[in-house]
């Protein structure tokens, strides 16, 4: 792979995963580093939700190797993943409706005041962290850190989600289909924070089927097709409609006119049936 000098933080080599008889993933190759954003493209059925799976540590490579920093490691739980410096943010967010933005921040590790058993959750610190982290981002509409999670829009979940791997050491940032329940406005808004991420030096792993999203963002790009890396390039090396028709698992335009060529070259200049 070409592209950046500087050694991956996460990389993925020769990596399988098999349930039983079913093989899901095969010889998946992958590099990611400090402040790149890789897109990993597909369309529905691709492989990209077990790869996101085996890159957060829910499921254990049947083969294949996992490095983070150039040292083979292995995830044995989400834990183990996030230890690491992992972080994965899926597509609603994974934040909390009904809990407050400082609450849903520090959820798991809320900071407290007092002494001894009469330590109580320290709402107002958690606030003023949890509304700078977010501000940091760029989003200043919000700042209430007692406003609920839920009356956010989609794209401020997304935003809080991020800014929460951020503000807690993530290292490596996956992003499940970021944007794709989002409209116009909320899911450039996402792509903005995607931007501010890769400037502070995370690695994004950013996965999608939406190639124009990916265009905005991405560095480094792989598409996956039936579990399978069915190309690997880097920004500027393929269009839009290259990308569409790997995506697709079809043959491109060139492809197909090829193959007419072909087969007229050996039919006497006929072209082939058609089929209705």
């Amino acid at each position: 792979m070409t592209g950046s000098s500087t050694s991956p933080i996460l990389e993925l080599r020769n990596v399988n995963k098999s349930f039983g008889p079913i093989d899901v993933l095969h010889d998946i190759t992958l590099q990611v580093r400090a402040g790149e954003v890789l897109c990993l493209l597909g369309d529905n059925g691709a492989g990209k939700s077990t790869l996101i799976k085996i890159m957060s540590g829910v499921y254990i490579p049947t083969s294949g190797e996992i490095l983070m920093d150039g040292q083979a490691v292995r995830f044995d739980t989400p834990r183990d993943a996030s230890e690491k410096g992992i972080a994965t943010v899926h597509q609603f967010g994974g934040t909390f409706p009904l809990m407050s933005i400082g609450r849903s921040f520090f959820v798991g590790v809320e900071p407290t005041k007092g002494w001894g058993p009469f330590k109580v959750f320290d709402r107002k610190k958690a606030n003023h962290i949890a509304i700078n982290a977010l501000q940091s981002f760029g989003i200043t509409r919000i700042d209430d850190g007692d406003r609920l999670v839920g009356g956010l829009s989609g794209g401020e979940r997304q935003s809080l989600a991020i800014a929460r791997a951020v503000h807690f050491g993530a290292r490596v940032l996956i992003l499940d289909e970021p944007t794709a329940a989002l409209g116009v406005k909320q899911a450039a808004h996402v792509l903005r924070i995607v931007n501010e991420a890769k400037r502070r030096g995370l690695a994004v792993i950013f996965i999608t089927h939406q190639v124009m999203h990916a265009m905005a963002v991405g560095d480094h790009f792989a598409v996956l097709i039936r579990g399978a890396v069915a190309a690997d390039f880097r920004r500027g090396e393929k269009s839009r409609e290259q990308i569409t028709d790997l995506m697709a698992g079809g043959e491109t335009m060139a492809d197909l006119e090829s193959q007419i060529e072909g087969y007229m070259a050996t039919h006497d200049g006929h072209p082939p049936p058609t089929h209705t």
